[in-house]
């Protein structure tokens, strides 16, 4: 029997932020924000997974450099779960480009612009699932529900 404590959404601490040692600091202002990291993973994209998790983005002119971008280093993927989890990561990231993004806000603190901008964060509960899905397998999320207390 699983007891969920509110929403789940989904992260990513992207290779930016991995790389300038961001990480802990981001993870702290998650969990001080209210979201409770239940699962999380380092990995290192390859092209055909971030083209994947990007396929939205396909069209766009920005896509090439944004997949050469998220392919660039390790990526810290994580599930996030917390009261209105998806609307509640949004705030706390702050606006896409950090040069926007209100005062402290985590792509104002640890983003430079509108691609190295720290994280990646699920827009809708719909996206949340699928992005989840996209990173962790059936068994690490029905392990999940087992420890859910």
């Amino acid at each position: 029997m699983s007891h969920h404590h509110g929403e789940r959404t989904f992260s990513i601490i992207k290779p930016d932020a991995v790389a300038a040692g961001h990480t802990g600091a981001i993870i702290d202002h998650f969990i001080k924000g209210g979201l409770r990291p239940i699962a999380m993973k380092l990995v290192q994209m390859t092209t055909a997974q971030a083209e994947g998790f990007y396929a939205v983005h396909r069209e766009r002119p920005f896509f090439k450099d944004l997949v050469k971008f998220m392919t660039s280093g390790p990526c810290l993927v994580q599930v996030l779960e917390g009261e209105n989890a998806v609307a509640k990561n949004r705030e706390l990231m702050g606006a896409t480009d950090s040069k926007k993004a209100a005062a402290g806000t985590i792509r104002q603190k640890f983003g430079t612009d509108i691609e190295r901008n720290a994280v990646h964060g699920s827009d809708a509960q719909e996206t949340a699932k699928a992005e989840i899905t996209f990173f962790f397998s059936g068994a690490e999320l029905a392990a999940l529900d087992n420890h859910a207390h």
